[in-house]
Protein backbone atom coordinates (compact mmCIF):
# COMPACT_ATOMS: atom_id res chain seq x y z
CA UNK A 1 0.00 0.00 0.00
CA UNK A 2 1.11 3.51 -0.72
CA UNK A 3 1.65 6.06 2.01
CA UNK A 4 -1.07 8.66 2.00
CA UNK A 5 -3.88 6.43 0.73
CA UNK A 6 -6.67 5.19 2.94
CA UNK A 7 -6.80 1.47 2.28
CA UNK A 8 -10.21 0.80 3.76
CA UNK A 9 -13.82 1.03 2.66
CA UNK A 10 -14.86 4.08 4.70
CA UNK A 11 -13.22 7.34 5.59
CA UNK A 12 -12.88 8.41 9.22
CA UNK A 13 -15.68 10.57 10.63
CA UNK A 14 -15.10 13.27 13.23
CA UNK A 15 -17.88 12.91 15.82
CA UNK A 16 -16.89 15.63 18.31
CA UNK A 17 -14.18 18.21 18.72
CA UNK A 18 -13.37 20.96 21.18
CA UNK A 19 -10.17 22.73 22.18
CA UNK A 20 -8.89 19.70 24.16
CA UNK A 21 -10.04 16.52 22.43
CA UNK A 22 -11.19 15.11 19.13
CA UNK A 23 -13.38 12.00 18.88
CA UNK A 24 -13.29 10.08 15.61
CA UNK A 25 -14.94 6.96 14.19
CA UNK A 26 -12.08 4.77 12.94
CA UNK A 27 -12.89 2.51 10.00
CA UNK A 28 -11.75 -1.10 9.83
CA UNK A 29 -8.49 -1.49 7.93
CA UNK A 30 -6.91 1.72 9.19
CA UNK A 31 -4.24 1.62 11.90
CA UNK A 32 -4.68 3.92 14.91
CA UNK A 33 -1.06 5.10 14.79
CA UNK A 34 1.66 4.90 12.12
CA UNK A 35 2.93 1.40 11.38
CA UNK A 36 5.47 -0.23 9.11
CA UNK A 37 3.22 -1.28 6.21
CA UNK A 38 2.82 2.20 4.70
CA UNK A 39 -0.90 2.59 5.37
CA UNK A 40 -1.99 6.02 6.52
CA UNK A 41 -2.97 5.89 10.17
CA UNK A 42 -5.88 7.66 11.80
CA UNK A 43 -3.40 9.87 13.65
CA UNK A 44 -1.78 10.93 10.34
CA UNK A 45 -5.19 11.41 8.74
CA UNK A 46 -6.26 13.68 11.61
CA UNK A 47 -3.07 15.74 11.41
CA UNK A 48 -3.47 16.17 7.65
CA UNK A 49 -7.22 16.81 7.85
CA UNK A 50 -6.86 19.43 10.56
CA UNK A 51 -4.00 21.15 8.71
CA UNK A 52 -6.12 21.37 5.55
CA UNK A 53 -9.34 22.34 7.33
CA UNK A 54 -7.81 24.91 9.66
CA UNK A 55 -4.59 26.35 8.30
CA UNK A 56 -4.07 28.62 11.32
CA UNK A 57 -0.35 29.19 12.01
CA UNK A 58 -0.56 29.03 15.83
CA UNK A 59 -2.47 25.72 15.91
CA UNK A 60 0.03 22.88 16.26
CA UNK A 61 -1.46 19.80 14.57
CA UNK A 62 1.56 17.76 15.72
CA UNK A 63 0.25 17.90 19.31
CA UNK A 64 -2.56 15.46 18.54
CA UNK A 65 -1.87 12.41 20.72
CA UNK A 66 -3.52 9.01 20.87
CA UNK A 67 -4.55 8.00 24.38
CA UNK A 68 -5.66 4.46 23.46
CA UNK A 69 -5.63 2.21 20.39
CA UNK A 70 -7.86 -0.06 18.38
CA UNK A 71 -6.55 -2.97 16.32
CA UNK A 72 -6.24 -2.12 12.63
CA UNK A 73 -9.10 -4.46 11.66
CA UNK A 74 -11.41 -3.08 14.37
CA UNK A 75 -13.75 -0.20 13.65
CA UNK A 76 -14.87 2.05 16.47
CA UNK A 77 -14.72 5.35 18.28
CA UNK A 78 -11.34 6.74 19.29
CA UNK A 79 -10.34 9.72 21.43
CA UNK A 80 -7.28 11.82 20.64
CA UNK A 81 -5.94 14.59 22.86
CA UNK A 82 -5.17 17.97 21.36
CA UNK A 83 -3.18 19.27 24.35
CA UNK A 84 -0.65 17.79 26.72
CA UNK A 85 -2.96 18.42 29.70
CA UNK A 86 -5.84 16.59 27.99
CA UNK A 87 -3.53 13.67 27.13
CA UNK A 88 -2.45 13.34 30.78
CA UNK A 89 -6.05 13.44 32.05
CA UNK A 90 -7.33 10.94 29.48
CA UNK A 91 -4.45 8.50 29.99
CA UNK A 92 -5.06 8.60 33.74
CA UNK A 93 -8.75 7.81 33.16
CA UNK A 94 -7.85 4.82 30.97
CA UNK A 95 -5.26 3.59 33.49
CA UNK A 96 -7.68 3.90 36.41
CA UNK A 97 -10.50 2.29 34.38
CA UNK A 98 -12.85 5.22 34.91
CA UNK A 99 -13.51 5.08 31.16
CA UNK A 100 -15.49 1.96 30.30
CA UNK A 101 -15.01 0.56 26.82
CA UNK A 102 -17.78 -1.46 25.18
CA UNK A 103 -17.41 -3.53 22.02
CA UNK A 104 -20.04 -5.35 20.01
CA UNK A 105 -18.95 -8.43 18.10
CA UNK A 106 -20.58 -11.22 16.15
CA UNK A 107 -19.32 -14.68 17.09
CA UNK A 108 -19.06 -17.61 14.71
CA UNK A 109 -21.58 -20.44 14.90
CA UNK A 110 -21.47 -23.32 17.35
CA UNK A 111 -23.83 -26.21 18.12
CA UNK A 112 -24.71 -25.19 21.66
CA UNK A 113 -26.25 -21.73 21.71
CA UNK A 114 -25.72 -19.27 24.56
CA UNK A 115 -28.71 -17.78 26.34
CA UNK A 116 -29.71 -14.22 25.47
CA UNK A 117 -29.00 -11.90 28.38
CA UNK A 118 -26.41 -14.28 29.83
CA UNK A 119 -23.43 -12.49 31.35
CA UNK A 120 -20.02 -13.73 32.37
CA UNK A 121 -16.34 -13.10 32.88
CA UNK A 122 -13.29 -14.44 31.08
CA UNK A 123 -9.93 -14.25 32.85
CA UNK A 124 -7.20 -15.80 30.74
CA UNK A 125 -3.61 -14.44 30.92
CA UNK A 126 -2.09 -13.43 27.58
CA UNK A 127 1.42 -13.23 26.15
CA UNK A 128 2.83 -12.73 22.65
CA UNK A 129 2.80 -15.79 20.41
CA UNK A 130 6.38 -15.52 19.13
CA UNK A 131 5.74 -18.20 16.48
CA UNK A 132 2.81 -16.24 15.00
CA UNK A 133 3.48 -12.55 15.58
CA UNK A 134 1.62 -10.26 16.24
CA UNK A 135 -0.89 -12.78 17.62
CA UNK A 136 -1.32 -13.35 21.34
CA UNK A 137 -1.88 -16.63 23.18
CA UNK A 138 -3.17 -17.83 26.51
CA UNK A 139 -0.14 -18.37 28.74
CA UNK A 140 -0.67 -19.37 32.38
CA UNK A 141 3.07 -19.17 33.20
CA UNK A 142 4.28 -15.92 31.65
CA UNK A 143 1.08 -14.21 30.51
CA UNK A 144 -0.17 -10.91 31.86
CA UNK A 145 -3.61 -10.85 33.49
CA UNK A 146 -6.43 -10.21 31.03
CA UNK A 147 -10.05 -9.77 32.12
CA UNK A 148 -13.12 -9.42 29.90
CA UNK A 149 -16.76 -9.21 30.97
CA UNK A 150 -19.47 -10.03 28.42
CA UNK A 151 -23.20 -10.09 27.80
CA UNK A 152 -24.97 -12.18 25.15
CA UNK A 153 -27.26 -9.92 23.09
CA UNK A 154 -28.92 -12.34 20.68
CA UNK A 155 -28.57 -15.48 18.64
CA UNK A 156 -29.15 -14.90 14.94
CA UNK A 157 -31.01 -17.25 12.55
CA UNK A 158 -27.70 -18.31 10.96
CA UNK A 159 -26.36 -19.48 14.34
CA UNK A 160 -24.04 -16.54 14.92
CA UNK A 161 -24.26 -14.70 18.23
CA UNK A 162 -24.11 -10.97 18.90
CA UNK A 163 -22.29 -10.11 22.11
CA UNK A 164 -21.21 -7.06 24.09
CA UNK A 165 -17.65 -7.20 25.39
CA UNK A 166 -16.29 -5.07 28.23
CA UNK A 167 -12.49 -5.33 28.47
CA UNK A 168 -11.35 -4.56 32.00
CA UNK A 169 -7.69 -4.86 30.97
CA UNK A 170 -6.42 -3.76 27.57
CA UNK A 171 -4.12 -6.47 26.23
CA UNK A 172 -3.37 -6.72 22.53
CA UNK A 173 -5.95 -8.96 20.79
CA UNK A 174 -7.56 -9.68 24.18
CA UNK A 175 -11.13 -9.85 22.91
CA UNK A 176 -10.22 -12.04 19.95
CA UNK A 177 -8.37 -14.56 22.12
CA UNK A 178 -10.95 -14.56 24.93
CA UNK A 179 -13.75 -15.24 22.45
CA UNK A 180 -11.97 -17.93 20.42
CA UNK A 181 -10.11 -19.87 23.12
CA UNK A 182 -11.74 -23.07 24.39
CA UNK A 183 -11.35 -21.84 27.98
CA UNK A 184 -13.07 -18.59 26.97
CA UNK A 185 -16.21 -18.59 24.84
CA UNK A 186 -14.84 -21.12 22.34
CA UNK A 187 -16.27 -19.12 19.43
CA UNK A 188 -14.10 -16.81 17.31
CA UNK A 189 -15.26 -13.38 16.29
CA UNK A 190 -16.74 -13.72 12.79
CA UNK A 191 -14.09 -12.95 10.19
CA UNK A 192 -11.25 -13.62 12.64
CA UNK A 193 -10.81 -17.35 11.99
Amino acid sequence: PQKGRINCMKSPVIIFEDKDIIIVEKPSGMPSVPGLDGRISLLEWLQSHLSEARPVPHENKENIQPVHRLDMDTSGVMVYAKTEAAALHLRKQFEEHTIRKTYIARLDTKHDQPIEGQTGTIQLPLSPDYDERPRQKVDFKQGKPAHTDYKILQTNPDGTTDIQLYPITGRTHQLRVHCAHTLGLGRPILGDL
